[in-house]
């Protein structure tokens, strides 16, 4: 079945949103996290991010302090000018770029500062990590766009029983 699961999968990740709710509140955390690491290196062997870059298209990560420091040094930029340049703040107080596609992301879908990039980005899509239980919200919207997010969690539901 891994070899069809990512055909039709937005359709398919559309109709199985109140499955994966019901399996995420009621999974066996120890089972589901001792599975993370497999399913998230085989998930990362079928999708190819650059093909995709959704994340990178629709979405912000969050900037933190740490970040902004990090990538306003490596574009030679004063922070305070990195700030009002590229990042906005959202209701929740955090920093978020301030344009969609993200301003780093080249039409080739390569990330301009990808060795710099913000610590959301390097940890998304969550799916080797305990947020994938943790905050379900953020899964369930994280696989409506996110090829890899559907794929863990399909066989998730498939090797978790």
């Amino acid at each position: 079945m891994a070899q069809d699961i990512l055909i039709n999968w937005e359709k398919k990740s559309a109709e199985h949103q109140k499955l994966y709710k019901n399996f995420l509140a009621r999974a066996d955390k120890n089972k589901v996290y001792k599975q993370l690491p497999d399913l998230h290196e085989e998930a990362f062997k079928k999708v190819d991010c650059l093909q995709c870059a959704a994340c990178c298209k629709n979405f912000s990560p969050r900037f933190k302090t740490p970040d902004i420091k990090r990538i306003s040094k490596h574009l030679r930029m004063k922070e305070g000018d990195f700030i009002e340049t590229y990042l906005d703040l959202d209701k929740e107080g955090d920093y978020v770029v301030n344009s969609k596609p993200c301003p780093f992301l080249g039409e080739d879908n390569f990330c301009s500062i990808y060795d710099q990039r913000p610590s959301d980005c390097q940890r998304f899509p969550y799916t080797d990590e305990d947020v994938i239980l943790k905050r379900p919200v953020l899964t369930l919207k994280n696989s409506t766009f996110c090829p890899i997010t559907y794929y863990v969690l399909e066989r998730l539901r498939e090797t978790v029983k």
